[in-house]
């Protein structure tokens, strides 16, 4: 290998190898604004080895990259302003990743770069779409860790980041380790600032009111606006369920990129080397300057009804524009819905609510399962585990539809292709557990 190469011979073993130091400086002369590397056997990374293998076989490292993005934009209030500086940054960190796989390909070293967002398998939807989660791979690789809003906060950039992942099919000589600690202040200030309420103070994070506002004009939005569409039967009554600006909206997220609503929890982020001063020297300037901005701007919250961002915007933010809008993390498979009530739960709706219930289902995908709901807490297990308060036999097609409210409970009651045992109620008070 040449002296820049970013490979090494192991003389020892005959092996082509990574060097870190030289990997390191290829990906700043790419455009990154820091890197990382981690083997593909770290424990840390249990959890994501198989999808990461299955997409690419051959991956024996990962690089993991940080592209740092301008701070003034994202905390905006204009929200255009803020994802034109997502889109920026995201395109910039395609972009870096690409060129490091074009270095490592001209020195024979296989390489894949998946996009650090869009497009996506989108296949799978509503299960997993991404092939590699960037966030666990850019905490072992000590770039950072996640603070309570779920963002990964760089010791020096804060959560003013993106992250990308580059896979390689060669080991390295040495491997980084995680940062010894957490740059999270748990101010809380993501807290104050998430309209629909999906941070809490005591660290719970409620994916499904996140990504019902959020996400809006992203993938379940999208098909939720399309059916408004084929529903509506001219375009008066479509105006009745769609404003002129909300068209205008969907549009613009249709030729420039999907926007986000919010994203306030990474705008009022204070931690960070590079960010952290003016927090620190005052506090109560800070707040005037960032977070009452984004608390006091008059916007409109997408919520599902009967659901905790509800009643959170409700009393947090009477003067913001509440729409009710359908649930769009509705699964697909009855394996996704068992995952997937781990992020829909709703614990303040389950509020004195101790019950658990044996699910069974059969036809397609037979399987048994126990849910336990008890303290606004919710456990999934496999099989039939401890009393149940309530069984539940259902076809596994017709639960699926009930889910979508494509089909309805009573009549699959009736013709008991969905059988109860236990009190009514208590299947009542699931379903408002989990609101669509």
């Amino acid at each position: 290998m040449t002296p820049g190469a970013p490979a090494m011979t192991d003389f020892t073993t005959g092996e082509m190898r990574l060097d870190p130091a030289r990997i390191r400086q290829l990906a700043l002369e790419c455009g990154a604004d820091d890197v990382g590397l981690v083997e593909i056997d770290r424990p840390a990374l249990d959890d994501q080895r198989a999808d990461i293998l299955q997409f690419y076989p051959r991956t024996r490292t990962l690089i993991a990259l940080v592209c740092r993005m301008n701070r003034e934009p994202v905390r905006n209030p204009a929200r255009s302003v803020a994802n034109h500086e997502f889109h920026a940054t995201g395109d910039q960190a395609d972009e870096v990743g690409r060129a490091i796989v074009r270095a490592l390909e001209q020195e024979g070293i296989p390489a894949i770069n998946p996009p650090i967002a869009f497009p996506m398998e989108s296949h799978r939807w509503p299960e997993k779409m991404w092939v590699v989660a960037h966030k666990p791979v850019a905490v072992a690789a000590g770039l950072g860790m996640m603070g309570i809003h779920r963002n990964v906060i760089h010791p020096k950039f804060g959560n003013f980041i993106l992250l990308g992942t580059v896979l390689v099919g060669v080991e390295a000589s040495g491997y980084d380790q995680p940062v010894p600690y957490n740059p999270c202040l748990e101010c809380k200030l993501c807290v104050a600032a998430c309209p629909v309420g999906a941070i809490s103070a005591d660290g719970h994070f409620d994916l499904a009111s996140c990504y019902t506002h959020n996400y809006r004009e992203f993938m379940g939005g999208f098909g939720d606006w399309i059916e408004q569409i084929a529903d509506s039967r001219n375009g008066l009554d479509y105006r009745s369920k769609v404003t002129r600006t909300e068209t205008v909206s969907q549009w613009q997220s249709l030729a420039y990129g999907p926007n986000y609503k919010a994203a306030y929890c990474m705008a009022v982020c204070p931690a960070g080397d590079d960010v952290i001063s003016p927090f620190q020297q005052n506090r109560a300037g800070f707040l005037t300057e960032y977070v009452k901005p984004l608390q006091e701007k008059v916007e409109t919250l997408y919520v599902i009804p009967g659901s905790d961002a509800e009643a959170h915007a409700r009393k947090r933010f009477p003067h913001k524009r509440r729409k009710q809008v359908r649930g769009s993390l509705l699964p697909g498979t009855i394996a996704g819905f068992l995952s997937g009530i781990r992020y829909t739960f709703q614990r303040e709706q389950s509020t004195g609510l101790s019950a658990t219930y044996h699910f069974t289902f059969t036809g397609k995908e037979p399987c048994q399962a126990t849910v336990t709901i008890r303290d606004k807490t919710l456990r999934v297990e496999q099989g039939h585990q401890g009393k149940a308060d309530l069984t539940l036999t259902a076809d596994s097609e017709t639960w699926l539809g009930f889910l979508a409210k494509e089909r309805s409970l009573v009549w699959a009651l009736l013709r008991r292709q969905i059988r109860i045992q236990g009190p009514p109620r208590l299947l009542l008070a699931f379903g408002r557990c989990f609101p669509s």
